[in-house]
């Protein structure tokens, strides 16, 4: 495909339309797209996959995600879709459980927190998604091409597309960041972990649970059941492996995973959908040490993973889409607005991964006394005073404004 302008220096962009291949319709890249297109880019948004994924598990959405999504025009429809969980109920083998009042954690982020689904914060991006914007399912990027003057993004399909910028925000296994930096290990720090969602069908259930999340307490794994709208039952689990190399099949790697832990998880389990209906994924952090290399810029997952431990993916993907948006689509030339791209927000994420790292033990306890520290700091959760410290110990405590 042709490049719709003439190859100029970014130099003497003001004024001019100029045209942004986002690689990755997920959080980040529809945020970037959506940014751009309103502040009149030409916007090609670009998604391996040949539908949108619909998989997800409930996220805590606060921190720097929440003061961005006001900003964007978002927040009140968030507030409509967010889900009033009452309480996150931790049940032992032995059936004595532990509760921590929502509320009074919601306080402790000032009130800015709220439980949404990953998917519906997704099609809320969509949705707001200006017209302008060309959206093209099925079209994994493979290799980009970065000239003097512009940038050719190349298909899997063989096609080309040619752009002023590529935004590379192709999630965690980043097929651009492959193809600029190479092998991946080199910039993926694996935490040990595997994750998996899925939804079912269980009225007995999603009656049982109300509107409380509920997660089981022991070592090395926890599975996590909740209620949904449309009243299905929502399962969220993780648990540690020795090798981190993805399973075939995913459905038999979750059963063997998580037998044994009680009638409900039995039924969970029994209801695993096929294959292609679950997330699965690592456990992982991706530390890329610079964001960008002529015209392509990285975002999201693809440069700042922070893994679910840290529990603000969503959140620092929206917020540092924004920025790169706000930042690229300056007068400045393109090598200076990635630089204090990389210059605000590296610290923030580096921030947030060191606090989810400092989090694995207390997420998946390893030895009992590790258990007994997590029980023991979910208890401080909902102290006054000591509760907002417990809470940025977990959250990381550098902000962004």
């Amino acid at each position: 495909m042709a490049h719709a302008l003439k190859h100029e220096s970014s130099s003497t962009r003001k004024g001019a339309i100029i045209k942004a291949i986002v690689c990755g319709a997920g959080i980040a890249g529809l945020t970037v797209a959506g940014q751009l297109a309103e502040r009149g880019w030409e916007v090609v948004l670009l998604e391996a996959a040949p539908e949108r994924r619909t998989q997800g598990y409930m996220i805590d959405f606060f921190g720097p995600g929440y003061d961005a999504a006001e900003k964007m025009g978002i927040l009140d429809r968030l507030r409509e879709l967010r889900y009033p969980i009452s309480e996150a109920r931790f049940v032992r083998p032995n059936g004595r459980s532990q509760a921590i009042d929502y509320e009074l954690v919601a306080a402790n982020e000032g009130g800015k927190l709220m439980s949404l689904m990953r998917q519906d914060l997704e099609q809320t991006l969509f949705d707001v998604l200006p017209e302008s914007v060309e959206l093209r399912l099925g079209s994994a990027v493979v290799a980009v091409e970065d000239r003097t003057d512009y940038v050719t993004a190349v298909l899997a399909d063989g096609s080309r597309i040619s752009g002023d910028i590529v935004v590379a925000a192709d999630g965690i296994h980043s097929a651009v960041r492959h193809d600029l930096f190479g092998d991946s290990a080199a910039f993926d720090r694996q935490l040990g972990m595997h994750t998996c969602a899925y939804t079912f069908d269980s009225p007995r259930l999603h009656a049982k649970l109300g509107d409380a999340l509920v997660s089981t307490d022991e070592l090395d794994r926890m599975v996590g059941l909740y209620g949904l709208r449309d009243g299905k039952v929502a399962l969220f689990a993780a648990h540690r492996v020795n090798d981190t190399v993805l399973p075939a099949d995913t459905r038999a790697a979750i059963r063997a995973a998580y037998a044994g832990m009680g009638d409900d998880v039995a039924e969970a389990l029994e209801k695993c959908p096929e294959p292609d209906k679950i997330y699965y994924d690592q456990v992982a952090q991706i530390e890329l040490p610079v964001w960008s290399r002529g015209r392509v810029v990285f975002a999201g997952d693809a440069c700042q993973a922070v893994s679910l431990l840290a529990g603000q993916g969503a959140s620092l993907a929206i917020a540092g889409g924004l920025l790169l948006a706000e930042k690229i689509s300056s007068d400045r030339e393109l090598s200076a607005s990635f630089a204090e791209y990389e210059e605000e927000w590296m610290p923030v994420v580096a921030d947030k991964q060191a606090a989810g790292r400092r989090a694995a033990n207390g997420f998946l306890p390893h030895t009992l006394f590790q258990l007994w520290k997590r029980r023991a700091g979910l208890a401080l959760l909902t102290a006054p005073v000591i509760g907002k410290f417990v809470t940025s110990t977990i959250t990381g405590t550098k902000t962004f404004t």
